[in-house]
């Protein structure tokens, strides 16, 4: 089971990320609002995040660098912007999902970028934080 930071501005986005997520066996907390997903970020550990792009006037972008800084969190967007996103400048998300999104196809993406960063860890002897 993995902690995950899941932040969409829209309520019925978040709350169907959160239930897929859960229902896959995660743990899941959700945000609204970039700055409270940053501050999230900033006091707690998270395995993974699931963001959309354009957040009202923010941007998923501060909620990248914020997890990317932290620690190498994967980072999925899930959004109706990814161009938009794509072509920001660095750090880059892990991956890029246009909405709406499968639910299947989350689950499996989410899962495996948590595996790639659990071997990644392994192999230079250091644990996730």
């Amino acid at each position: 089971m993995a902690r995950i930071l899941c932040v969409d501005d829209e309520a019925s986005a978040v709350a169907l990320k959160r239930s897929i997520l859960e229902h896959a066996g995660h743990d899941v907390k959700v945000s609204s609002a970039a700055n409270e997903a940053i501050l999230l970020l900033e006091t707690e550990r998270f395995d993974a995040v699931v963001t959309d792009w354009k957040l009202g006037e923010e941007s998923g972008r501060q909620i990248l660098l914020a997890a990317k800084r932290r620690a190498d969190v994967p980072v999925v967007v899930v959004s109706g912007y990814c161009m938009d996103a794509l072509r920001a400048a660095e750090p880059q998300a892990d991956i890029y999902l246009e909405k709406p999104v499968d639910a299947t196809e989350l689950v499996a993406i989410v899962e495996a970028l948590l595996r790639t960063g659990e071997a990644q860890a392994n192999r230079s002897g250091r644990a996730r934080t």
